[in-house]
């Protein structure tokens, strides 16, 4: 195997790396000495468990290992199932030198270290992503948690990894639906922060829907750069952090009121980024072309632009009012002046975003 590409997530005695590359699960020499106990609970779903987890756990002979498999989707991302997390870690007497493994996309990426966090007050994780969703933001930075009926990640605790190991050859098994919602993560960067990164991106999307290795590894390693300096300097998003959750707002409501799983967390980002913004340009603070520019990019990877027919407004807006950035009872939300200027914006008035969800923005 080739050396990986490694990144680092600066946090002093917490600092982790980032692997990236083809035939990192085989690799155990590359991220098993980030395992440092006896005992190791590989937390997987039932898609991804029939094809990696074996290997998985080839690489972990000698330990106390054991696996837990959940069932695949958003709706299973609640409490009930950190539950069984605890239970499986109880069953094999788990210690405070335990490590938990991800093996998945988000959802099990954020269970599983939201579990992690609470089992005797935080153990080790490590991140082994097989989404490019994952790979490119949520296995990155710590955030762990996860859904209750009434909104999106409202449980959760900052818990940052041992380590994060993205096998790029996991994204061949990855279905179309599930890669372009990556996809979607992939242009926020450039728009909340990096317009020549967008400018690239607009250069490579033939190469992007083709699925071509090298320009995806090349994708995954400029995001993951960009989210460790970001990590490193904001951890538990006081303030800079914050522009990662570009279209976030406004993709949470969606998801909660369509139900979790109707649209997939990607696609719920890129209608959101687009309604971002629609309301910037509505308040004066850019340019409508730039809004044009980043929905023509997004359609080019055949990613929705515009909510599901008959959403209800005032429901999104209601959820919107649960989001975890607002301070104060107002509305706060990341717009943009542009591409690759995002900014945090405090109240925002409930009449203008109102306005950008019933599509008169």
């Amino acid at each position: 195997m080739n050396a990986p590409h490694t990144l680092e997530v600066g946090l002093g005695d917490r600092s982790y790396p980032i692997l990236i590359g083809p035939g990192l699960l085989d690799a155990g020499e590359a991220w098993r000495p980030r395992i440092h106990g006896r005992h190791a609970l590989v937390v997987s779903n039932e898609t991804v468990a029939p094809l990696y987890l074996q290997r998985v756990m080839t690489q972990l002979d000698g330990l106390h290992a054991q696996t837990l498999t959940l069932p695949d989707g958003e709706s299973f991302k609640n409490l009930a199932h950190v539950e069984r997390v605890f239970e499986a870690l109880a069953d094999m007497g788990a210690s405070r030198d335990a490590c938990v493994i991800a093996l998945g996309g988000g959802v099990i990426g954020d269970l599983a270290g939201f579990a992690a966090a609470c089992w005797m007050r935080g153990i080790d994780f490590l991140q082994m992503p097989t989404t490019l969703l994952a790979m490119v933001d949520s296995s990155v930075g710590g955030k762990t948690g996860v859904n209750l009926k009434a909104g999106k990640n409202l449980v959760g605790a900052f818990h940052q990894p041992c380590a994060v190991v993205a096998d790029t050859d996991t994204l061949a098994t990855l279905p179309d639906r599930e890669y372009r919602a990556g996809l979607a993560e992939v242009v926020k960067y450039g728009a909340l922060g990096d317009a020549d990164f967008l400018t690239w991106l607009e250069a490579h999307v033939d190469a992007l829907n083709a699925r071509d290795d090298a320009i995806i590894a090349k994708a995954i390693a400029r995001c993951c750069a960009h989210k460790a300096a970001i990590v490193a300097r904001d951890e538990t998003e006081r303030g800079e952090r914050a522009l990662l959750n570009l279209g976030h707002t406004f993709g949470h409501a969606l998801e909660t009121e369509c139900g979790y799983g109707t649209l997939l967390h990607g696609e719920a980002v890129a209608i959101g980024m687009c309604q971002a913004a629609a309301l910037s340009a509505r308040l004066g603070m850019a340019d409508a072309a730039d809004g044009e520019r980043l929905a023509h990019l997004l359609q080019t990877l055949q990613l929705p632009v515009t909510p599901p027919a008959g959403v209800d407004s005032d429901a999104l807006l209601a959820h919107m009012r649960l989001d975890k950035k607002n301070l104060g009872g107002r509305l706060r939300l990341v717009l943009w002046r542009g591409i690759g200027r995002a900014e945090i914006v405090a109240d925002v008035a409930e009449a203008d975003v109102h306005a950008v969800l019933d599509h008169r923005g």
